[in-house]
C-alpha cells in the first residue's frame, strides 16, 4: 500500500453509489490515521496535506483515464515537487503507464545548471522535458519577451534536445508520441491517446494548459488550488488534455515553511513570517538581495562566521527601512515585508535554483551572484586567523549590532548618554510619590477589629397634628 497518495479502495460495478462513497470515506479516514499513528510512533513531522476526498476522487479519475502522466514540477527545484509514490501507482494500474517531468519555469536556470539536471534525469531513468508556460504564451500572444542569456544559447544548439526549452508545438508533439508509444504497448489500437495533468499547486500546471490549448480555459492566480475539478479538453482527433486540480501530498522530508517559501501553501495565510523568509535568506546569496533591493544588509561580526547568510530580522530591518513600512506600534511592518518578499521569490525576481545531489554548484553560485566582486575588509582578512580562537558571542555584542543598524536606518533615537545608568528594577522605575491616609474615621477602642463603622442618622418622626 502507498501512503503517498492515497490510492483509490478496491471497489467493482456491482457496488451501489452508497457503498461505494461509504467504502471510500472509511478507507480515507483509516489512511489519515496511518498517518497520525506514523508520526507519532516515529517521532516525525508531517507537513500540510489534501484532506478533501472530492480532490483525491479527482486524481484517480485522471489516473485512470490518462495514457502519459506528466508531473508539472519547478525547475528552480524539481525534487521537492516530485512524487515518486505517485509514478508508482500509477505503474500499478498499468504496467504500461509512464511518468513524464515537465520541468516548468526552466527560463530560470542557467544553462549550465540544465545540463547538470538533465544528466541526473537521465542517471536516475526520469523522462523529462524542459519547458516555459511563460515564453510559450508570450510566443503565442506575439509578445517579446526578454528570454535570458540561458535559453538563447541553448536555442541555437537545436540537436540537443535535452537541454533546450520546448515550444508550444514541440511539446505537443512529444507528447502525443510518447502517449502513443504507451498504447501501441497495449496492443490496442486507439482513435486518440490522453495525457494528464497533476502537480502540485502554483507550479504552472493552468498556465501549461492555457499555452498548449491556445487560449484561456482554466483560471490562472498565483494564489494555491485554483482549478477545483479535472477538465478533458480536447486538442486534436487524436490527442487529448486531461488537467487535474492541483495536490499537496503529504511529505515528511520538507518542512511547513518550505512549502511557504515555495508557494504550495498560500502566503496570505502565514503567521510564521521570520522562518519561511529565513529560507528565502538562506537560499539567495546576500549580493543577490543586495542588488534587487537595492539595500545594504549588516555584514557578519567577527566573532560570526563571514559566510553566513543574513538573518530574518536583519533582512527585515533593512528592507522596511528602504520602503517605510512600519507597523502601527512604530516596528518594521514584518508582515507586509514577508509577503512581498515571498512573492517576488516565487516569481523569479529572487534567482535562485537547487542543484542535482551529488553534483558540485561553484561555478553556478558564481553566476547566480552578482558579477562586482567587492573587495574584502579588514575583517574578512582576520577571519581565518580568528576562526582558532572563535569566541562564543554575547547577548550584548548581538543587541549592540542590532541597535547600531537601527540607528543607522534612522528606526532608532539617536541620542547617546555619555554613561550608561545602572539597571533599575522594573517595578522602581515609574515611581509615585504616595499620600497619607486619613484613617481617622476608623475605630480607635482595642475590643474593635479596625472595620470601618457604619453611623445611622435616623431623620425624627414629625408627629404634629394633622389638619383634616
Amino acid at each position: 500500500m502507498y501512503m503517498f497518495p492515497f490510492p483509490r479502495p478496491p471497489w467493482n460495478a456491482k457496488m451501489s453509489v452508497e457503498e461505494l462513497d461509504s467504502n471510500e470515506n472509511e478507507s480515507f479516514l483509516e489512511w489519515r490515521r496511518s498517518l497520525a499513528r506514523l508520526e507519532e510512533n516515529e517521532n516525525l513531522v508531517l507537513t500540510p496535506f489534501e484532506k478533501n476526498l472530492d480532490i483525491w476522487r479527482q486524481l484517480w479519475r485522471v489516473l485512470e483515464r490518462s495514457d502519459l502522466l506528466v508531473m508539472v514540477v519547478d525547475a528552480r527545484d524539481p525534487l521537492f515537487y516530485r512524487c515518486p509514490d505517485l509514478e508508482a501507482y500509477a505503474r500499478e494500474i498499468d504496467e504500461h503507464k509512464r511518468t513524464l517531468l515537465l520541468v516548468n519555469k526552466a527560463d530560470l536556470l542557467p544553462f549550465s545548471v540544465r545540463e547538470k539536471w538533465a544528466e541526473y534525469f537521465h542517471q536516475h531513468g526520469i523522462l523529462f522535458i524542459f519547458w516555459s508556460a511563460k515564453a510559450a504564451t508570450a510566443t503565442l500572444e506575439g509578445k517579446k519577451l526578454d528570454l535570458s542569456r540561458s535559453i538563447q544559447s541553448s536555442q541555437k544548439d537545436l540537436a540537443d534536445t535535452d537541454t533546450k526549452v520546448y515550444g508550444r508545438d514541440e511539446l505537443l508533439a512529444r507528447l502525443q508520441f510518447e502517449a502513443e508509444e504507451i498504447v501501441s504497448m497495449r496492443n490496442i489500437r486507439a482513435p486518440s491517446v490522453v495525457v494528464g495533468f497533476v502537480g502540485y499547486p502554483n507550479v504552472g500546471k493552468s498556465s501549461t494548459i492555457n499555452a498548449l490549448v491556445g487560449g484561456k480555459k482554466t483560471g490562472v492566480t498565483s494564489t494555491p488550488g485554483k482549478t477545483k475539478h479535472f477538465q478533458t479538453l480536447i486538442i486534436s482527433e487524436k490527442l487529448t488534455l486531461c488537467d487535474c486540480p492541483g495536490l499537496v501530498f503529504p511529505s515528511f522530508t520538507s518542512s511547513r515553511y518550505e512549502m511557504i517559501a515555495s508557494g504550495v501553501l498560500p502566503i496570505d495565510r502565514i503567521t510564521e513570517h521570520r522562518e519561511a523568509v529565513q529560507i528565502v535568506a538562506n537560499r539567495v546569496p546576500r549580493s543577490v538581495i543586495e542588488n534587487v533591493y537595492k539595500i545594504s544588509l549588516p555584514k557578519p561580526k567577527p566573532y560570526e562566521p563571514q559566510n553566513r547568510p543574513p538573518l530574518a530580522v536583519e533582512f527585515f530591518r533593512a528592507y522596511c527601512a528602504s520602503r517605510g513600512y512600519v507597523a502601527s506600534s512604530g516596528l518594521p511592518d514584518e508582515t507586509k515585508a514577508a509577503r512581498k518578499i515571498l512573492k517576488d521569490y516565487i516569481d523569479g525576481k529572487l534567482p535562485h535554483f537547487e542543484i542535482p545531489p551529488g553534483m558540485s554548484d561553484n561555478e553556478d553560485a558564481a553566476q547566480l551572484s552578482s558579477s562586482e566582486v567587492h573587495e574584502s575588509d579588514s575583517s574578512d582578512d582576520e577571519a581565518p586567523s580568528m576562526a582558532e580562537n572563535e569566541v562564543e558571542p554575547s547577548l550584548e555584542h548581538v543587541f549592540n549590532d542590532l541597535n547600531s543598524f537601527d540607528i543607522a536606518n534612522g528606526l532608532a533615537s539617536t541620542k547617546i548618554g555619555g554613561k550608561k545608568k545602572p539597571a533599575t528594577a522594573a517595578h522602581k522605575q515609574h515611581k509615585k510619590p504616595q499620600r497619607k491616609k486619613d484613617r481617622t474615621w476608623r475605630v480607635m477602642n482595642n475590643d474593635g477589629d479596625g472595620m470601618p463603622v457604619v453611623r445611622v442618622f435616623q431623620k425624627p418622626v414629625n408627629a404634629g397634628n394633622l389638619n383634616a
